[in-house]
């Protein structure tokens, strides 16, 4: 089983260097997006009148900001902003982001991009990575790693394959099951217990990457619903149906690989405390845990989709329609499949899984760690 997930990962490697694509950087600036990025301060925010139809005089914020890095640190920068909802509130001492477009007069680079939230975000980080330290130690370790090489292979090979033109459902499997290979090696170690977990894993993905490219097909998704796709069909070459289709199958890697873990440890740990117990019986004990994981699981990829989309559903609330028009709509037909078709892969990979480790625990001493080795 480690030779044959070694095998397995050499082969992913092969493939992600096969269907690797390079695309050179895209000039979005005469989209809207900034050039650059400086750190700035609000200095002073005044309110004051800034002109008006007949008696109907509009009241403005005059925010004066600094500049706080860069060639022209020390600027300051004149902005007015209606007094309305949609308008952000300053208040002296903020500390925000100004974007900057190079080549211009000093006066006219500079203008209001967002809030600096960068200190509160890695504050955070630093807690989340304690408290996953502190309670599992050199295995916390190694799923911080492990959330790292994530991103990495998602901003190194997905993204820049798929906007290179290569194959979508290729590139998505590929990609996750290099994800799956490093987060599961670097907890559990190259043993037949992570081997099983790993295969389920990987053949599942297969499954969701079919099912998905077959569901998406049928509902005739396009990926025109948001507002980012739209920016992206004025860049040539991007396959926006493809981008929505490898985000459902790495949104299901999050899940899959929970299953598929819980399936190979509960099929351990039942042989662990009865070693005379045969195959079929340990993959019915397996197959109990994993209807209970399942039913919890389901139900978590439903309330993670619709917490990512409560602005969304809340203005569909609002607006009075149907609630067929809602789900016939694009926008969350595409969560609905999702939806689904993660279901449908978490439902399979229970058996899978379960039916494997059944197979190689049975002929293997107990996992150090469980059961009767405690």
């Amino acid at each position: 089983m480690r030779a044959a997930s070694v095998a397995l990962a050499v082969a992913a490697l092969v493939a992600m260097a096969l269907t690797y694509r390079s695309t050179p950087p895209v000039d979005l600036s005469e989209f809207g997006f900034a050039d650059d990025m400086v750190k700035g301060e609000v200095v002073t925010v005044e309110e004051a009148g800034c002109g008006g139809v007949d008696d109907n005089v509009l009241r403005c914020w005059d925010v004066v900001f600094r500049v706080g890095e860069g060639p022209a640190r020390g600027a300051f920068v004149y902005q007015t902003f209606p007094v309305d909802p949609l308008s952000p509130e300053f208040a002296p001492g903020d500390r925000v982001r100004l974007s900057y477009a190079a080549g211009s007069p000093v006066e006219y680079a500079f203008a209001y991009a967002d809030r600096e939230r960068l200190g509160v975000l890695v504050g955070w980080g630093v807690l989340f990575g304690v408290a996953v330290v502190a309670l599992g130690r050199w295995k916390g370790v190694a799923a911080l790693i492990g959330i790292g090489s994530s991103i990495a292979v998602i901003l190194g090979y997905i993204l820049p394959s798929l906007l290179g033109g290569a194959p979508p459902v290729l590139v998505a499997v590929v990609g996750a099951s290099v994800i799956a290979f490093v987060t599961i090696w670097l907890t559990h170690g190259v043993t037949a217990f992570s081997a099983v977990a790993l295969f389920g894993t990987v053949g599942t993905l297969a499954v969701v990457a079919l099912l998905s490219d077959l569901a998406f097909g049928m509902a005739r998704i396009t990926g025109l619903s948001s507002e980012e796709a739209t920016y992206l069909t004025l860049i040539p070459g991007v396959d926006i149906a493809g981008l929505v289709l490898a985000g459902a199958v790495l949104g299901a890697l999050g899940a899959l690989d929970d299953v598929t873990v819980t399936q190979a440890s509960a099929v351990w740990e039942v042989r662990s405390a009865n070693p005379s117990m045969a195959p079929p019986d340990l993959m019915a004990a397996g197959l109990r845990v994993g209807r209970d994981h399942i039913a919890s699981t389901v139900n978590t990829l439903v309330l993670a989709y619709a917490g990512a989309s409560m602005p969304l559903l809340v203005l569909f609330v609002l607006s009075g329609l149907a609630a067929g028009d809602v789900v016939n709509s694009e926008v969350v037909a595409v969560e609905l499949v999702r939806t689904v078709v993660g279901s449908l892969g978490l439902v399979a990979a229970v058996p899978l899984t379960t039916w494997l480790a059944s197979r190689v625990a049975h002929g293997l001493p107990p996992r150090p760690g469980f059961g009767h080795s405690h």
